[in-house]
């Protein structure tokens, strides 16, 4: 069963996104999904994954400059 963590981050743009694909990709599974929602006012980073750390994801962002925490429900 996939578990859908939410974050809030500051990656802002397209171009951002882009730049942390391969981060985010070589963290996670080919079974795992995630977008962001820029349009939001938190830079949404939505994850669908069966497991997966959010600690993993913070960590990942943060080493590449960008702040994210998770929000909870």
């Amino acid at each position: 069963m996939k578990t859908v963590l939410v974050f809030k981050t500051s990656v802002s743009s397209d171009c951002e996104a882009r730049m942390v694909k391969p981060l985010l990709d070589s963290l996670m599974g080919s079974r795992e999904r995630w977008n962001f929602d820029l349009e939001d006012c938190d830079n949404i980073l939505r994850v669908e994954a069966v497991s997966i750390h959010p600690a993993s994801i913070i960590g990942r962002l943060s080493e590449a400059g960008y702040t994210c925490e998770e929000l909870e429900d």
